[in-house]
């Protein structure tokens, strides 16, 4: 199992690295990926590290870079290759420098044609107003002109007299001013022109037919052109107020049509030019663009990776000489070899002769946990890792959560045909899963495709319990000839109405057992929930104490390795005898009924011996199941049993604590009387498993309550978890009445006739698929890993430990990506 089995051996080590070298030596640790740095100056202000400045330059490079991406993304274009990018090499100073001034140079080229394909589009914005108003506002004069009306423009001779009377008064002249505003400031606009002039105005507007868009934002806009009649220069200035006050623009419009039509034609010869000159500012951007997708990752890795290289460089400390930086890291023992290689080619490339030195520190601090896995063994670690990261060397119970979360979860789901669909989509995922792996389905699919190898052992092992159960869509395959007779059939039974003679009896219908799982006659018989209940129920007990009983084995393990002689004699072996007397005989009991067909005193029951065994103490059993028919045998048997199940647990309760406090005197004694516990570490305080008697003041009321705690919890938690355990006979037989119910009330109906069965069919496999495979799936993952972190790990697993975090591009990079 590897470092599966337990953790790697992890050492303290000290870098002492010159200071032009400590960036490649760095860099070269982060492409390898074996160090965890620590904080050496967790006091000072991120402000007033040594490289502040630096990571600084790497954020405005990043700025930069965000900047790029946001353009490429307004321009509906793509980046080039990004998961081909992520090898690319950390640059070094030399390189950053270049990358900068060429970032720089990008930057600048594309803001000026931002600003210039702005400055264009507002200037062609305001030309098609101008044009807007030159055709719209044609109209109104017309018909002023046919009715021998003259206006003087908004700067005119108000002199021109309104009528072709040669005796009108002067003063009853009109001028006008047209421009544009927002359609939907037209009805405030037309009411405050209104009271303002107290009705002395006259406003016309048109709606812009063309569709115009705002140069900066590049929103559509919907905007009119007017025209509005005054007389008189007061209600001029009052107009224009207004106009300005509306956020209106105004443009000149002559009096006569012919300097309107050549003032036409000069705008839409402008209009012409300009769109011709931005179209060639555009197509200059997008080269531009198209340049940037496919340079933009590189650059994005080479940041990233510099701003990692900076931020971890800030973690160092300087030396007195200030001509090295210190760093103290984390490393797998049997790596160093590596580490000290990397170093060695890091400062080789940097020009200098002295290499960096890595020295090994002895240290009394917990060492991260570090177990190796790979694409298949990380899902299942993901797993162990939510309920608590291991502690520091202990037992991993990752490696045999791989064989069994799927079988208990396949216990609860087994169905042949649900788990085949299962294994289908499962091996789906796996097939394309490098086509798939850079897909952004959201956080549901991510964790699908995360557990595609937990999801296809979850099928296979379904496929095989459904085989045993010998069901499939709620139906049974007939493999081999039956081992039951039935002497009338169902119908004839309920013909008759005596339901009893379809129920199947050992004594009267078996001959023989069926070759593998359930026989398929079991479906015709009336009993067969009772048998079926019967039969699950047994085996989630006999499955529940195993992996339980496997649990407190591999504690012995813990304190073996280390060396907790203590807990050896007095946690594990009051343990193990105290669960294997009371549930390890009802397991032996359970399979001995299995396989004996008749009993002394009739069948007896395995729950009221179980019972009996303690309220009955010494008595002659009521129920037997073996030895002589008055049961003496039995009954000296189960005796011997509860007096050692019972006597192992003031073992479990007293012993060790006192015995500690034996030592803890003898040790004080012979030390003098200025000894205290902490200048000595005692059995058990390496691997956390010391509570209280390892580092620390010796107090033997701490220990006694937590060793009393921890044997009250045991002690009840055998039974309690031995019940838990019956959630895999509950959740089976849900499974497979839901089944049956969506077979006989959906799909059968379809049967009866052609047209009904396609639908049928379609709501059958709909609801099979959401109900049975999605909900109950998730409902039987759920109790599956309720059993793994409650029952199983809490017989062995402390989960005290904290997750080692080397300083890996890598990780850096996927983080980056997956987020």
């Amino acid at each position: 199992m590897g470092s599966l089995w337990r953790s790697q051996e992890m050492v303290l080590a000290q870098l002492f690295l010159q200071s032009e070298a400590t960036y490649d030596c760095v860099r070269a640790l982060g492409e390898l990926g074996l160090v965890q740095f620590r904080d050496m100056n967790p006091d000072v202000n991120a402000f007033q590290r040594k490289y502040v400045n630096d990571v600084r330059r790497a954020d405005e490079l990043d700025r930069k870079l965000r900047f790029f991406q946001g353009e490429i993304e307004k321009a509906s274009m793509k980046v080039a290759g990004p998961e081909t990018a992520l090898d690319t090499p950390a640059p070094d100073t030399a390189e950053i420098g270049l990358l900068e001034g060429e970032l720089e140079q990008f930057e600048r080229e594309l803001r000026e044609l931002n600003t210039n394909d702005e400055n264009l589009k507002r200037q062609e914005l305001e030309l098609i107003e101008l044009r807007a108003i030159l055709s719209n506002t044609g109209t109104f004069f017309e018909e002023a002109d046919a009715h021998g009306t003259h206006f003087g423009g908004h700067d005119g001779d108000h002199d021109t007299p309104l009528l072709g009377a040669p005796d009108q008064d002067r003063s009853s002249q009109l001028g006008f001013v047209t421009g544009v505003i927002a359609r939907s400031k037209i009805p405030g606009f037309e009411r405050l022109l209104w009271r303002a002039c107290r009705g002395n105005v006259f406003l016309r507007s048109v709606a812009i037919s063309t569709q115009l868009r705002d140069p900066s934002t590049n929103e559509t806009l919907e905007k009119d052109v007017f025209i509005i009649f005054f007389q008189g220069e007061q209600l001029e200035n009052r107009v224009r107020r207004i106009c300005d006050g509306y956020d209106a623009t105004l443009y000149p419009c002559p009096g006569s049509a012919a300097e309107r039509r050549e003032m036409l034609t000069g705008v839409n010869t402008r209009i012409a030019d300009l769109q011709r000159v931005i179209s060639q500012t555009l197509s200059h951007r997008r080269g531009m663009l198209q340049t940037l997708t496919t340079k933009l990752p590189p650059w994005s890795v080479k940041v990233r990776k510099a701003k990692a290289i900076f931020h971890t460089m800030n973690k160092f400390n300087i030396d007195v000489t200030r001509r090295c930086l210190i760093a103290e890291c984390w490393c797998p023992q049997a790596r160093l070899k590596d580490i000290r290689d990397a170093l060695r080619i890091a400062t080789e490339r940097s020009g200098l002769t002295a290499a960096a030195i890595l020295n090994v520190v002895n240290t009394r601090e917990a060492p991260p946990t570090y177990h190796l896995t790979n694409k298949y063994t990380e899902a299942y670690q993901g797993i162990v890792d939510a309920y608590g990261v291991a502690s520091y060397r202990e037992v991993n119970p990752g490696p045999f959560a791989i064989i069994t979360f799927p079988f208990l979860f396949a216990v609860m789901f087994g169905d042949l045909g649900h788990g085949f669909l299962m294994t289908l989509v499962a091996a789906f995922l796996i097939y394309k899963e490098d086509a798939l792996k850079n897909f952004k389905g959201g956080e549901i699919w991510d964790t699908m495709f995360g557990g595609r190898y937990i999801i296809i052992l979850m099928g296979i092992f379904s496929m095989y319990t459904g085989f045993l159960y010998n069901d499939i869509f709620s139906k049974s395959l007939t493999l081999g000839e039956s081992g039951w007779h039935a002497t009338i059939t169902a119908e004839e039974a309920y013909a008759q109405g005596d339901e009893s003679l379809v129920m199947f009896e050992p004594h009267e219908n078996f001959t023989h057992a069926y070759v593998l799982g359930l026989d398929p006659l079991w479906n015709l018989a009336e009993n067969r929930l009772t048998f079926t209940n019967s039969y699950k129920m047994k085996l989630s007990v006999i499955l529940g104490i195993t992996q339980m009983g496997f649990g407190v084995v591999l504690s012995l393990f813990n304190h073996r390795f280390f060396g907790r002689t203590l807990d050896v004699y007095f946690s594990f072996i009051p343990q193990i005898l105290f669960m294997m007397c009371i549930f390890g005989y009802l397991c032996i009991m359970i399979v001995y009924k299995w396989v004996t067909p008749e009993f002394p005193k009739g069948v007896p029951s395995l729950l009221l011996m179980l019972i009996n065994m303690f309220l009955k103490f010494g008595k002659a059993p009521e129920e037997v199941l073996y030895g002589d028919p008055e049961g003496s045998a039995q009954n000296t048997l189960q005796t011997i049993l509860v007096i050692v199940a019972v006597f192992s647990v003031p073992v479990m309760l007293f012993v060790k604590p006192c015995t500690l406090k034996s030592r803890h005197k003898r040790e004080v004694a012979a030390r003098g009387p200025n000894y205290h516990a902490e200048d000595h570490e005692h059995e058990g305080g390496h691997g956390g498993g010391g509570h209280g008697h390892g580092h620390g003041e010796f107090d033997f009321g701490e220990i006694m309550v937590h060793q009393s705690i921890h044997t009250i919890e045991f002690c009840l938690g055998c039974i309690s978890n031995t019940a838990s355990y019956l959630r895999l006979w509950a959740l089976s037989l849900a499974h497979a009445q839901l089944s049956e119910v969506l077979w006989d009330m959906i799909l059968k109906r379809g049967f009866s006739s052609a047209y009904m069965l396609v639908p049928t069919f379609a709501a059958w496999a709909s609801l099979t698929v959401a109900v049975l495979l999605i909900m109950e799936g998730l409902s039987a993952f759920l109790h599956a890993l309720r059993l793994h972190w409650v029952e199983f790990q809490s017989k062995f697993y402390e989960g005290a430990g904290y997750k080692f975090a080397p300083f890996s591009f890598d990780k850096i990079l996927r983080g980056i990506e997956d987020a």
